[in-house]
Order: structure tokens, then sequence, then C-alpha cells
């Protein structure tokens, strides 16, 4: 088990465009992958992205299954997703809490496209597509958005409704789980 560390906001890795993956099947992404799934669980992730430990790489994987820092999300399946796209399936957007392991501490509410396809490739390099809505569309968007260097805070629409997850809680705007980042 290699759990890698997660860069936070600020390092300048996090804010440019991953490289697309060009072999697939290989050692070095097996052990990528299992480094990313590693680190996700270790830190009670739904998802991780290689640009948030460092690897310039287009690859994010997601799972969400009795994960305590979302008890109320509907499960999502496991999943490694390499050279990702995303088509919206209609206009409807939702908004939504999201946080994010490289802002930790922080919540902000995000409008994301509710009904999504993806498609993309397996670590074999065989083709995956699914249709997603809801909170799964969620994590989809929200991790394939850090290949683009887009962090959530980028998409926060409304500032009264981002911040410290304590102050968040104190002024009754969020409720923490039990897992949430303690206040510093």
């Amino acid at each position: 088990m290699t759990v890698r560390k997660v860069l936070r906001m600020g390092d300048t890795r996090l804010s440019r465009v991953a490289s697309e993956v060009t072999s697939f099947d290989t050692t070095e992404l097996h052990q990528l992958v299992e480094d990313m799934l590693d680190t996700m669980q270790a830190e009670n992730g739904a998802g991780l992205a290689a640009p948030q430990i460092g690897v310039d790489a287009r690859v994010v994987v997601f799972e969400v299954a009795d994960n305590p820092r979302y008890p109320e999300a509907e499960s999502v399946p496991r999943t490694i997703l390499i050279n990702p796209v995303i088509t919206p399936l209609d206009e409807e957007m939702q908004a939504g809490w999201e946080g994010c392991l490289s802002v930790p501490g922080m919540r902000g509410v995000v409008p994301r496209h509710r009904r999504i396809r993806y498609a993309g490739y397996t670590v074999a390099g065989d083709r995956i597509e699914r249709v997603a809505s809801d909170f799964h569309a969620r994590v989809v968007q929200h991790e394939c958005d850090h290949l683009d260097g887009i962090l959530y805070p980028q998409r926060v629409v409304d500032f009264s409704l981002f911040g410290f997850i304590d102050e968040l809680a104190a002024s009754g705007h969020f409720e923490p789980s039990p897992c949430d980042d303690p206040p510093e």
C-alpha cells in the first residue's frame, strides 16, 4: 500500500492541463492507479485525479461505498478512467456541496450538470462508457476538472456558500460529517 502526498491548492501543478495517456497496461500505469486508489481510500475521498499527487496524466479514480465523508451519498462504482471525455445529456444543472482533498477544511456549493455521459479507457486500454446522474455525475465532473487544472472553488458562484467547514457549520449553512477536517 502506497499512500501519496496530496497536493494542496496553490501548488502550480494543480493548475496545469494534464497530458493524455498514450501507453496502456504498463507497470507504471498499474502502479499509478494502485497508488491513487490507496491514497483515495486513506483520505476517505470520493475520488482522486493524478495531478493531485503530482502526476501529469489524464487519470482519475473514484468510488463511493459507505464513505464516512459522504454518509448520505448514493453508491458510485469503483472506476478507473483514463483520458476521460464528459458530455452533458441536457442543460439541467444541480447545485451541491463539494469538498476536495486538495482544498482541505473547506466546502462550497458548486453547480454541475445533473446528467452526463462519460467515456474513456481502462488501465488495459478497453473503452468504457457510462451515463451518470446526481452525485455520481458530480464526482466525475469534479475529478475530471482536475485534469484541466480547475479546482472546485473556481466553479463556486455564491461565495456566501463557500468557506471553512467549522465556520459554515456555525452559521448553519453546512452539516459536517463525523470525519470532516477538524477546526485548526
